[in-house]
């Protein structure tokens, strides 16, 4: 498993200065099973085990290659870092030579460097979960901006576009704190405010704790952050990496008690007609833009970017609706267009895959309904607002809200029972889900895997409660005649 060694073979050991050792085994590269960075190199230095982990395997062979050299020459390895004694020596001279690299200029940078190859969405998560870590990155002291303020401040200032702007006038003072104030990156590696890191990643700034994506979002956020630091050379070490999950498991699953059954749906699209004054159309334009969520499982972005040359709306039978582009709301400081819908491919697949979805008869005849009565949008889109523009995320939520009222009871009101648009998707695949159509299938047409359908919605299958119920009684009978 290791290949030995001190000093070469023959050759009479020396002594070491304290705290470095020339007892000294290197181990042979082995995979990790990790998708970042797969390839492990473990050595040991006077029982002392150390390590670490490469993107590549030649990474991690030319990395053994200089410890291997080391030893050859002879050279002592420092027994709490496991470096050789002259790349301890380079580092500490590096250290001399230049300032520790502070919070919020290296992620100001780090953010700069991925910037044109991520999406708007890609962006704005970026930098929610840096900004939640910044408030743990920051030392407090009398007069210190709140928290609110900090994060707004972090999230204007790492815009790229911002740099050397002056911040607005509202943000000067939790700018000009978080710019002096700011903790070294090497920081992260003291024990009290790695803590405070961890928490901040759970919770939100009320004190609640953090819906389960949200912490896994963040936790990729600054874990890429701190790859990149690793590399640079600005951390020893990630730490989130010998930190243990404080989460585990995923909550994820939906609520059944947000899907609606098959006259709740049709009486709350009937209710999205009622919305608004009959002058302005308001509810009316949106009547479609609902249905395709609740009998095609769109979701809402990719209705948003739904074009009229993507629809086969046939006068009977089936159509087929062809997803090529979905249109997510973003702020318009993360898009390059400076609008706030960023213009993407479909979720998880090549920028140039499509997605065909077959539609039942009353979705097409609810969507050539539609464009008879109000035509396309701007770019052949088929759904716009009244000026003919991407219809706004606020614009469909208000709707709804407003919708739910008309068609709910006072006390389904205020229960989860469709709260979200996205629900009319949730709604649309456990019923196909119920309906037989195999978990793949569904799979296809929604755009997810089958691993993700599975777990996302087993719980809300019909019938399964009652087939295990069935399975168990037989058990006991049948033990029971055993007896």
């Amino acid at each position: 498993m290791s290949t030995t060694n001190g000093t070469p073979a023959g050759r009479p050991r020396g002594s070491a200065r304290p705290g470095y050792s020339l007892d000294i085994r290197l181990w042979k590269v082995t995979k990790t099973g990790r998708k970042s960075r797969p390839y492990r190199l473990r050595w040991v230095v006077a029982g002392q085990v150390h390590g670490d982990t490469f993107a590549t395997s030649a990474l991690a062979d030319s990395r053994r290659s200089e410890l291997w050299q080391a030893m050859r020459r002879g050279e002592a390895f420092d027994v709490e870092s496991g470096l050789p004694e002259s790349e301890v020596r380079a580092a500490v001279e590096a250290a001399d030579a230049k300032p520790p690299v502070r919070w919020f200029e290296f992620c100001r940078k780090y953010v700069a460097g991925r910037w044109r190859t991520s999406a708007a969405k890609t962006r704005e998560s970026m930098a929610d979960g840096l900004a939640a870590v910044t408030l743990a990155m920051v030392q407090r002291s009398e007069g210190a901006p709140d928290d609110t303020d900090l994060r707004l401040a972090f999230r204007w200032g790492i815009v790229p576009a911002n740099a050397g702007e002056d911040p607005p006038a509202e943000l000067q003072s939790a700018y000009e704190w978080l710019t002096t104030s700011d903790r070294p990156v090497l920081d992260l590696t003291d024990a009290d405010v790695f803590e405070d890191v961890q928490y901040r990643l759970s919770y939100r700034l009320d004190g609640v704790r953090a819906a389960g994506e949200t912490y896994k979002r963040r936790r990729r956020a600054l874990n890429t952050a701190l790859e990149h630091a690793v590399d640079r050379g600005e951390l020893p070490e990630n730490p989130l990496q010998r930190a243990s999950k404080k989460r585990v498991g995923s909550d994820d699953a939906v609520d059944r008690r947000v899907l609606v059954n098959a006259v709740q749906g049709r009486q709350l699209l009937i209710a999205v007609s009622y919305v608004g004054s009959w002058g302005r159309n308001r509810g009316r334009r949106l009547v479609a833009f609902y249905a395709v969520l609740y009998y095609a499982g769109l979701r809402p972005a990719e209705a948003v970017g739904l074009r009229l040359s993507d629809c086969h709306l046939p006068e009977a039978g089936w159509g087929t609706l062809t997803l090529r582009e979905t249109r997510p709301v973003s702020g318009r400081q993360w898009t390059d267009s400076g609008e706030r819908h960023d213009r993407r491919g479909l979720k998880a697949r090549e920028a140039t895959a499509d997605r065909p979805v077959p539609i039942p008869p009353v979705l097409v005849a609810i969507l050539r309904a539609h464009l008879s009565e109000f035509g396309t949008a701007k770019e052949g889109r088929v759904f716009g607002n009244e000026r003919g523009a991407v219809v706004g995320s606020s614009t469909y939520w208000r709707v709804w809200e407003e919708a739910r009222e008309y068609a709910l009871l006072p006390e389904r009101v205020e229960s989860p029972l469709a709260g979200r648009p996205y629900d009319l998707r949730h709604a649309c695949i456990t019923r196909w889900l119920n309906a037989g159509v195999p978990i793949a299938e569904v799979a296809r047409r929604m755009g997810n895997s089958p691993e993700v359908i599975h777990r996302r919605y087993h719980g809300c299958i019909d019938g399964h409660e009652e087939a295990a119920n069935a399975k168990i009684a037989k058990s006991l009978e049948e033990d029971g005649d055993a007896t």
